[in-house]
């Protein structure tokens, strides 16, 4: 691909990132289509495309175009817990939790789905993954991920520790080793500010009862 180099395999990039890059082309857009038609580019949404690595296709990373597509937003729910490896199931759409609107996108890498919180719930337990020591995405961390399928599942109801229980080991079906190292603290943050005042308190009080 004219005027690039590795260093933007796999990245999302903008239109006005691109037309950077060919300065010299008479017609910037023109080219820009040119290279989707060949392949080079993949279009996610209008203005936003990644550059495919031909040679390593497996590096993409999902995460990585959920933070871009729609922002201001971070990875959580079973894509985070899958990342961690904190579920068995295999997880098909990238969802994430935005303050923005709640929006779904299909876009040619699957579907990518974001739930809508406040700002002051957002901030709380965040952390920043690595990709190759060169990019980095957003992620919730394995509490807050907890938290966050708490928050945004439809109808959920519970109402003592038997029933949080239940909840994290057969429906979700997490590790009791794993629910260990939950950090009670950042529970308590998400119920300071969070929905489902309820559900979180019983989770921090089932965390109490068995493991602190």
């Amino acid at each position: 691909m004219q005027n690039l180099n590795f260093t933007y395999y796999n990245i999302p990039v903008n239109n006005s990132f691109l037309e950077n890059l060919f300065v010299d082309v008479k017609y910037p857009k023109d080219k820009i289509s040119s290279l989707e038609k060949n392949g080079e580019l993949i279009r996610i949404k209008n203005g936003l495309y990644v550059i495919p690595n031909q040679n390593n296709k497996n590096s993409m990373s999902k995460e990585l175009i959920a933070n871009h597509l729609y922002g201001i937003s971070y990875i959580s729910l079973e894509t985070a817990l899958a990342y961690y490896g904190m579920i068995p199931e295999r997880v098909y759409s990238v969802r994430s939790m935005t303050i923005k609107r709640a929006k779904i996108f299909s876009t040619p890498f699957g579907n990518f789905e974001y739930n809508t919180i406040s700002s002051a719930y957002f901030s709380i337990g965040l952390q920043q993954e690595i990709i190759e020591n060169q990019y980095a995405f957003l992620i919730a961390t394995p509490t807050k991920a907890v938290c966050d399928m708490i928050v945004a599942t439809s109808n959920l109801r519970i109402q003592s520790v038997k029933a949080m229980r239940k909840y994290l080991t057969e429906d979700l079906r997490i590790d009791l080793d794993v629910l260990k190292t939950l950090d009670k603290e950042i529970v308590n943050q998400c119920i300071e500010v969070g929905k489902k005042k309820g559900e979180l308190q019983w989770l921090e009080k089932y965390l109490l009862f068995y493991y602190y």
